[in-house]
C-alpha cells in the first residue's frame, strides 16, 4: 500500500455530495484572515475575542461553526462563539495531563476527532504533533479551528491500521477511544507498537468491565446504543491484550464512570446523549443491560 496515494485518494471525501456543503462553507472564512490574535490553552481552548472581528465577519464564523455540527469534542471558543461540545472533553485532558511529558516528542493521536487534545497538547512543545483520523467532519472542524489558531499540526484521513505505514515512527502515540470500536484488539495494538520508536510510550483509554478474570464483554449488536462496540475487556484482560501486542511497564492511570457532566446533549452535538443510553430505571446498566459506561485509562512502555 502506497500511502501518499491513499491520502490523496481519501482527500476526494471533499467532492463528496454529503461532505461538499460542509467544505463549501469553511471555504467561505479564509476571507477572514487576523494576525497576532490571542490563544488562551485551558479548558475551553479559545482563539481570538469577538472584538477582534466585524459584525458580518463573526456572522460567517457562527454560520460555519453550526455548518459543521455535530461537535463531539471540546469545548472551544472561538472569537467569543461558545461550541459547547457534547463531551467536555477537558476532564479526559485534564486526568491524564500529569502522565505524559511531550517536550521535542514526536506525537500521534489516533482517533483524534477534532483535534481537541492536540491543540491542548502543544502546551508541551512537542517536536511534532500528528493527528490520524478518517472522519471528513471532524477533520473539517479541525480545519476551522486551525484556520485561525495557525499551528504546525498535521491532520492525516488516516486509521490506526495504516500507522505502521507512515513515513516514520513516532516517541508517544494517544489512542483515545478507539480500542472498542476494532474487531481485533491486540492487533489494533500491535500496530501501535510497530508504530513506535525505541522505548516509545503510548497512552490510552477504552470501555471496561468490572471483574478479575480474564474475560472480555462481547455485546450483541450494541452498546449504549453504539453500534460498532466489540470487546470490552476487564483491566487483566486488556493488560493481556497488551503484553501480546509487545508492550511492558502497564500502569493503570484510573478508572472512571462516564456521568452527565462529562457528556451530554447541547445545542452543538446530536439529539441524544449519555442520559438516553441508560437504563432509565437503574443507570448502573445501559438500554440493553450490559454495565454502563466504565472507562480505563493505562499507559505502557514498547518492549524493545
Amino acid at each position: 500500500m502506497n500511502i501518499e496515494e491513499l491520502k490523496k485518494e481519501r482527500q476526494k471525501c471533499l467532492e463528496w455530495k454529503n461532505v461538499k456543503p460542509w467544505y463549501e462553507q469553511l471555504k467561505q472564512i479564509h476571507s477572514i484572515k487576523k494576525d497576532n490574535i490571542d490563544i488562551e490553552n485551558s479548558d475551553w481552548f479559545s482563539v481570538g475575542k469577538k472584538e477582534d472581528l466585524t459584525k458580518e465577519e463573526f456572522e460567517l464564523i457562527q454560520k460555519t461553526a453550526k455548518t459543521l455540527i455535530p461537535w463531539r469534542k471540546g469545548p472551544f471558543k472561538i472569537f467569543g462563539l461558545e461550541i459547547d461540545s457534547e463531551w467536555q472533553s477537558n476532564i479526559k485532558y485534564n486526568l491524564i495531563r500529569p502522565h505524559f511529558n511531550l517536550k521535542d516528542k514526536v506525537v500521534a493521536d489516533i482517533g483524534c476527532n477534532n483535534g481537541y487534545y492536540m491543540f491542548r497538547m502543544l502546551e508541551d512543545k512537542p517536536k511534532r504533533l500528528i493527528g490520524f483520523d478518517p472522519s471528513a467532519l471532524t477533520m473539517l472542524q479541525f480545519d476551522f479551528i486551525n484556520h485561525f489558531a495557525k499551528t504546525d499540526i498535521i491532520y492525516e484521513k488516516l486509521g490506526v491500521e495504516h500507522l505502521e505505514l507512515y513515513n516514520h515512527k513516532f516517541d508517544f502515540i494517544f489512542m483515545l477511544g478507539v480500542l472498542y470500536h476494532r474487531p481485533d484488539p491486540v492487533g489494533c495494538l500491535k500496530s501501535l507498537a510497530k508504530g513506535l520508536n525505541k522505548n516509545g510510550e503510548i497512552l490510552i483509554d477504552t470501555f471496561m468491565i468490572d471483574g478479575e478474570q480474564e474475560v472480555a464483554l462481547t455485546p450483541n449488536k450494541r452498546y449504549s446504543k453504539i453500534p460498532n462496540i466489540y470487546f470490552i475487556p476487564t483491566i487483566p484482560a486488556l493488560k493481556n491484550w497488551l503484553i501480546r501486542a509487545g508492550f511492558e511497564q502497564i500502569e493503570v492511570l484510573a478508572v472512571t464512570t462516564t456521568t452527565s457532566e462529562e457528556q451530554r446533549k447541547t445545542q452543538w452535538s446530536f439529539d441524544q446523549s449519555l442520559e438516553d443510553f441508560l437504563d432509565k430505571d437503574d443507570n448502573s446498566k445501559t438500554v440493553e443491560g450490559y454495565p454502563a459506561p466504565k472507562r480505563v485509562y493505562v499507559k505502557a512502555r514498547k518492549k524493545n
